[in-house]
């Protein structure tokens, strides 16, 4: 049955929602069909989903690398980005190096997407290119460009039909996996137009990887989130038959008039604003049937005067059925969010036990440092969140929620809030200059609201929010071990700086705008502005919501001139790496420093093994850039793989498998 979230329960208060509300509560009670048979779990030395195995966990029960042999590890082979066979035959070609792309593995291939909509199968002995699906000669692709994070993958098993599905510039490709060909019988010649249908869309774009959920291929877009004007696309969710490439069904979390949560929209606001989508990665339990869908910020990120009202279903969890997009239950992270917390980790489905009774468990890490943990059947909270009053916005127009959604269990996993107490202070005169760059702005608790620079004697500049707008943690994530059914999250401790200005009516129609366009603010002699550590890992028992260990990811800038005579610890580094979890260890690396949003001091070369237990650091390699793309793990003919995308702005994007001699 249908959840309301704090939101909706707001709305569901009306007369006007009671008959809407009742017909739903009695549709989703019908739990939907049985688990197709074409979606196979695989077998566990693959990994059939960027997450792994569908669950988002990032977890493989792979053993064979391990503490003892760890530090034995090699580069086994290395696959450059079939993209530079392109700039070969054309120098004059220009795109992002930046490879942010997961590999699939399935039977003996490796499956991979690249920066100009191609696809390519891989051999995980050797990492020789199989096939190539060349999109620009399709018709698909994007010259310019334009990283996404994989592929998807379906099969049949009674019709031997194996599909692979890549977002190609403006299309949805279904690609035979055996040889790379487009499948003709979906949508035109193998490919679905993901730009038709979508008001006020100028170009269609994503860049996470589709996800497949028995017979259904689910994709989302990426709407301008900070636009100079109101008007923008709706962020739609829609879901397409495997078979047919035809669309089955379309969410819209800017609901229409009749649908639920429309009059969380005041003033007609959900007929001109935008986004709100799913910008990144989706899970789905095959065996319910149930997509779990992270939402976005509805534009802009910094100033909602124009869109009054709590604004479902942005910035929420949402819990859709694959087969027909019905809405099953949701909530809502960020009531009217003007602070760019997008929802935007995939979630992670974990079976727990709190208290004795056993949970179909999904996990939602955030940007603000939470980990909101619910029953992924009902959306009923494991543990209670908590509605608390947040500051209000002196901002002219614009009217904030009283009150936003706080997890009492687990803990934050990172830093919330900014005050005098959190600056750096590693020797008095660093702790004098923090002090004269912060009392420059507004700071307060986590939700203290952007405010309009006052550059006039006594005024602010504008406020300094953290966790910044890439967390806490992002579409990096975090990895669930399924064994001890601990939650493992990488998360930066980087404050911005955001401010507001009028814009020229001329070339605007909101009423304010973001100011500023380099947000990270630097602290005394371009060190932090706060005490470390600045990139940590937590590690979470999600039986209890305690924590258990938290260690520094890296070492830092220690070797900094106003540092370095300090004999410190690790300081951590804020990259934005994805995790990797296997039977043994945790894996994970600096992440490239060529990222979008990189806050000071962040990224580098190190890719760490380390011990799950403990934290400890057990093996570290510096690699030829940072890593970009997720990790994965795969077993072939007997031997343990494990592979990366790797790049930066002077490294071309390739994947290296690394292995046991």
């Amino acid at each position: 049955m249908l959840r309301p979230g704090p939101s909706l329960s707001r709305f569901l208060a009306s007369p006007a929602a009671t008959a809407a509300v009742l017909f739903l509560t009695v549709f989703l009670s019908f739990s939907g069909a049985a688990p197709a048979a074409a979606q196979p779990s695989g077998s566990d030395g693959e990994w059939h989903t960027y997450g792994g195995q569908g669950r988002g966990a990032k977890y493989s029960p792979l053993d064979q690398i391990d503490a003892d042999n760890v530090d034995d590890l090699r580069i086994a082979w290395r696959w450059r980005s079939v993209d530079y066979d392109l700039v070969d035959a054309n120098p004059d070609l220009r795109f992002n190096h930046t490879l942010l792309g997961t590999p699939l593995m399935v039977g003996d291939r490796l499956y991979m997407s690249t920066n100009l909509g191609q696809s390519a199968a891989i051999d995980p002995a050797t990492g020789e290119t199989l096939w190539v699906y060349r999109a620009l000669d399709d018709g698909a692709g994007r010259p310019r460009g334009g990283s996404t994070r994989g592929v998807g993958y379906w099969h049949d098993p009674g019709l031997d039909d194996e599909r692979i599905f890549v977002v190609s510039g403006e299309h949805l490709v279904a690609l035979d996996a055996k040889t790379g060909n487009p499948i003709g019988e979906f949508g035109e010649g193998g490919k679905a137009n993901l730009r038709a249908g979508i008001p006020r869309l100028e170009e269609y774009q994503w860049n996470a990887p589709p996800l497949v959920c028995r017979d259904t291929v689910i994709v989302g877009i990426y709407v301008n989130d900070v636009p100079m004007n109101m008007e923008q696309a709706p962020g739609y969710i829609r879901g397409f038959d495997a078979v047919t490439g035809q669309l089955k069904w379309q969410f819209n979390p800017v609901p229409r008039p009749g649908e639920p949560g429309n009059e969380t929209w005041e003033d007609g606001s959900w007929e001109y604003t935008g986004s709100a989508t799913v910008w990144s990665v989706m899970t789905a339990d095959e065996e319910l049937g149930y997509a779990y869908l992270p939402t976005g910020t509805p534009t802009h990120n910094w100033y909602g005067g124009h869109r009054p009202g709590d604004n479902l279903f942005a910035e929420s969890l949402l819990c859709l059925d694959c087969d027909t997009g019905r809405l099953v239950w949701y909530f809502q992270m960020i009531h009217h969010g003007v602070w760019d917390y997008d929802i935007a980790s995939p979630p992670i489905l974990a079976d727990i036990t709190v208290d004795g009774r056993e949970i179909k468990a999904v996990a939602q890490v955030s940007k603000q440092a939470f980990t909101y943990v619910f029953d992924r059947v009902t959306g009923e909270p494991v543990w209670p969140i908590e509605e608390r009053p947040v500051p209000p916005s002196d901002v002219p127009g614009e009217q904030l929620a009283p009150t936003q959604p706080f997890p009492t269990k687990p803990a934050p996993f990172d830093r919330q809030g900014i005050t005098e107490d959190d600056l750096i202070d590693f020797t008095p005169e660093l702790r004098a200059e923090a002090l004269e760059i912060f009392r420059q702005y507004r700071s307060g608790p986590m939700f203290t609201p952007p405010s309009v620079r006052d550059e006039s004697p006594g005024g602010t500049l504008g406020t300094l929010q953290l966790p910044s707008y890439v967390g806490g943690s992002n579409w990096n994530g975090a990895a669930y071990d399924p064994d001890t059914q601990m939650l493992y999250v990488p998360s930066i401790t980087a404050p911005i700086l955001v401010w507001l200005r009028q814009p020229d009516p001329s070339v605007s129609n909101f009423r304010y705008i973001r100011g500023n366009r380099n947000v990270y603010i630097d602290g005394p002699r371009g060190l932090p502005l706060v005490k470390p550590p600045w990139g940590r890992i937590t590690a979470i028992d999600l039986n209890t919501g305690e924590h258990v260990w938290m260690t520094p990811n890296g070492p830092g800038p220690r070797d900094h001139l106003a540092l370095q005579d300090l004999a410190l610890p690790w300081l951590g580094a804020p990259g934005r790496a994805a995790p990797l979890l296997t039977k043994t260890l945790l894996f994970l690396g600096d992440g490239s420093p060529s990222l979008v949003v990189i806050p000071p001091h962040g990224g580098g070369k190190m890719f760490r093994a380390y011990d799950k237990a403990t934290g400890e650091v057990l093996w570290q390699t510096e690699l030829d850039a940072g890593t970009s793309g997720a990790p994965m793990t795969y077993l072939h003919d007997g031997k343990q793989y494990i592979a990366v995308a790797i790049s930066d702005n002077q490294h071309e994007g390739e994947v290296i498998a690394l292995a046991l001699p």
